[in-house]
């Protein structure tokens, strides 16, 4: 089911090489496709965009806009005790989020001069939700509240509509506990064109966020320069590392969390305790047959998965640190003492009692993190991915009469003379 792989330097690298390549898997097949889409919905808007619903979704709904009256109605439908995990997961969320929070600032200098930065919100967010199987309410939390603490004025949510045109009621009800301000029912890369170009329903959003399948993410890979977006996920991934003080049965259930998501999905176990390989792949076999994603994870973990043992913790954190995964679990006697030296990384989870899904819904930092060893320059989402910076200058005219000639010199090394002329004009008596 999976590869153990002993770390000689050469072979847990290669093995590295193998995740690459999963990454753009078919991407190329499909922007085509894709491309196709963008350009329909440019030209013909929202019939481009029901057309495409028909054929993609099996139904068109009767209203592409969900109004207030009709999201209660629609929550009324959801489990009470749902709603009430839903509130506190984002109580969590909003209490991790809002110390991410800058602030505009200000500072003078004793020559008059006055320097500062102007922190924003942006003014509208769309925020893409799958629907169908891969219906991820938690993803409504981790995008809308950042971008409401951030500042953002309008929250527009699209989410592709059920085989009989109706949506799916939890993600209606975290829409609405997470502050979304409106809701389309429309789905794939016809959704992400109508937010990126807007049409004559759907309004034109400065940002787009938000998970998908390889249609969305090659859409918003492709719309990016007309709209921002957060970033270009690739499969999900977890990296383990684990002492012999680990419980194999912790492991094993820790891997397949994130193997159940794609074929393409990753779950590593890093170790410098050999014997816990035999006994991780005892788990992984005992529990696997109970999952109802069984042939998933064997897949994910039999093209992508791997116990790799190293000589020793420090050799794993430098593979750990190589690799920047998205997800990674420390579960060692003392975890917090590799908190300093684990550098590229997601979210780091400490200890025995930290696993991958307490983060995936509720502890309070974001699950939308980089993949695919971006974690080496990326970040996770946050409030910052919602906000716009301009800084503003005042100088007096004695302030830059004193620069004036560094500024000139600097202008005239570049070959700039106009740039210099412009200092020049405001003290030449000419």
């Amino acid at each position: 089911m999976i590869t153990t792989v002993i770390a000689n330097g050469k072979d847990e690298y290669n093995f590295i090489e193998t995740l690459k390549k999963r990454s753009n898997s078919g991407a190329k097949d499909v922007s085509d496709i894709v491309k196709g889409i963008i350009d329909n919905v440019r030209e013909n808007g929202d019939k481009a965009v029901y057309d495409y619903t028909v054929k993609f979704d099996g139904k068109a709904p009767d209203k592409v806009e969900i109004s207030a009256e009709e999201i209660d109605d629609i929550i009324s439908c959801c489990n009470k005790d749902y709603i009430e995990t839903v509130r506190r997961a984002a109580a969590n969320i909003s209490d991790f989020h809002k110390r991410q929070v800058q602030q505009s600032w200000l500072t003078t200098k004793e020559n008059g001069v006055i320097m500062g930065q102007r922190v924003r919100g942006l003014e509208r967010v769309g925020l893409y939700v799958p629907g169908g199987t891969a219906a991820y309410p938690s993803s409504v939390l981790m995008n809308a509240i950042p971008a409401k603490l951030a500042g953002c004025k309008e929250i527009v949510m699209t989410t592709p509509p059920s085989k009989d045109g109706k949506p799916n009621p939890d993600i209606i009800a975290a829409a609405r506990i997470a502050g979304v301000d409106r809701i389309f029912l429309m789905g794939g890369a016809q959704a992400v064109a109508a937010l990126a170009y807007g049409t004559e329903q759907v309004p034109k959003v400065d940002k787009i966020v938000g998970p998908g399948n390889i249609f969305v993410a090659t859409a918003k890979k492709l719309l990016y320069g007309v709209v921002d977006i957060d970033m270009i996920a690739g499969p999900s991934e977890i990296l383990v590392l684990a002492d012999k003080t680990a419980d194999p049965k912790f492991l094993a259930a820790d891997l397949m969390s994130q193997a159940e998501h794609d074929r393409l999905a990753s779950a590593i176990l890093l170790t410098d305790y050999e014997p816990l390989a035999e006994q991780v792949k005892a788990e992984l076999t005992r529990q696997c047959k109970q999952l109802e994603r069984k042939e998933i994870i064997e897949e994910s973990l039999q093209n992508y998965g791997a116990i790799i043992v190293c000589s020793d913790m420090s050799q794993a954190i430098d593979f750990a640190n190589e690799l920047a995964p998205e997800h990674l679990e420390v579960c060692c006697e003392n975890p917090m003492e590799y908190v300093g030296k684990l550098d590229n990384a997601g979210s780091v989870f400490l200890g025995n009692y930290s696993p991958e899904p307490l983060g995936d819904y509720f502890a309070g930092p974001n699950h939308v993190l980089p993949t695919s060893g971006t974690a080496r320059f990326f970040s996770p989402l946050s409030v910052d991915s919602f906000v716009k910076k301009s800084s503003f200058i005042y100088y007096t005219e004695s302030a830059l009469k004193k620069d004036a000639d560094d500024i000139v010199r600097f202008a005239e090394t570049e070959g700039l003379t106009a740039h210099a002329n412009s200092i020049k004009v405001r003290f030449d008596k000419e």
